[in-house]
């Protein structure tokens, strides 16, 4: 599975072209925070030119996991990592 994640501070968007080329695409929505993270379309077009689709406080990555897994987007300050779902306890 691929997962789009942003690595940088900031936090995760896309650029005006970004938001322009998914809704031409096929895409469902313009609004970044609306996205799946795993859309195809977002990840083809991460996959083919990062710089020119991130926002200007992102820097979009592709992340591939193993299928099955539980997963979610670990956030600090914007900078994101994928990490497994598991119990925690405090």
């Amino acid at each position: 599975m691929k997962i789009v994640i942003n690595k940088c501070w900031g936090g995760f968007g896309l650029s005006a072209v970004g938001e322009e080329e998914i809704l031409r695409r096929g895409g469902a929505t313009s609004d970044s925070w609306e996205i799946e993270r795993t859309d195809p379309i977002l990840v083809e077009m991460v996959e083919e030119d990062s710089s020119l689709y991130s926002g200007s406080s992102s820097r979009l990555h592709v992340v591939e996991i193993p299928d099955g897994v539980e997963w979610f987007i670990h956030d600090y300050d914007g900078q994101e990592h994928v990490a497994e779902k598991h119990r925690t306890w405090a």
